[in-house]
């Protein structure tokens, strides 16, 4: 697996994620993708020769300056949830998640998805209105193909962020789960 074709091809065969993206588009939100884990995992399974295994969440992200009540996002996850029942729905405005990440505001869904905690991770894919498959990856997917978890260059500047990215590190215990994955510090250092 080298280009973002690559990524875009394993999740047009996977049926279920299909019907994620589709349901997730059929909602018209602006500038709305699936991000984070939806991608990364699915990358890292296929990776390691593993198949699809339940996700904690499905993180849906958009950027709508002209509602960024919390409310609203729970009234899509709801909406998402008649479509796809027990699916683990977040929702996130991303027009407001400026406000409780402490940064300055956003000023898109690929902003606020390059300010994300690692470069991994930083990436989303979503069906357009030709029903064809677009993956977003601010940094590129380099470190997701080798499977190297690294600080993003926003979370290595910001003031707080060495604790919350290490904090982050242990919590998701990503090399534990899966062996081949290599995590960096902040200060570029291989964990165990």
């Amino acid at each position: 697996m080298k280009f973002e074709r690559d990524i875009l091809q394993m999740i047009e065969k996977d049926l279920w994620m299909m019907n994620i993206l589709k349901v997730t588009a059929e909602l018209g939100l602006p500038d709305c993708w699936v991000c984070a884990g939806f991608v990364r995992n699915k990358v890292w399974y296929h990776l390691h020769g593993r198949g699809r295994e339940p996700l904690n969440d499905i993180d849906v992200v958009y950027y709508d300056t002209s509602d960024t009540d919390e409310e609203t996002e729970k009234k899509i996850e709801l909406q998402l949830l008649k479509s796809v029942p027990h699916a683990p729905w977040s929702v996130k405005n991303q027009a407001r998640m400026h406000e409780v990440n402490g940064d300055e505001p956003y000023a898109s869904t690929a902003d606020a998805i390059s300010r994300f905690p690692e470069t991994a991770t930083s990436v989303a894919v979503r069906m357009n209105d030709s029903q064809a498959l677009q993956l977003l990856a601010p940094w590129g997917i380099k470190d997701l193909v080798t499977m190297e978890v690294r600080p993003t260059p926003h979370f290595k500047e910001k003031p707080d962020g060495h604790t919350a990215y290490e904090k982050r590190i242990q919590e998701k215990g990503w090399n534990k789960k899966w062996p081949t994955v290599k995590v960096f510090s902040r200060g570029g250092t291989l964990y165990d």
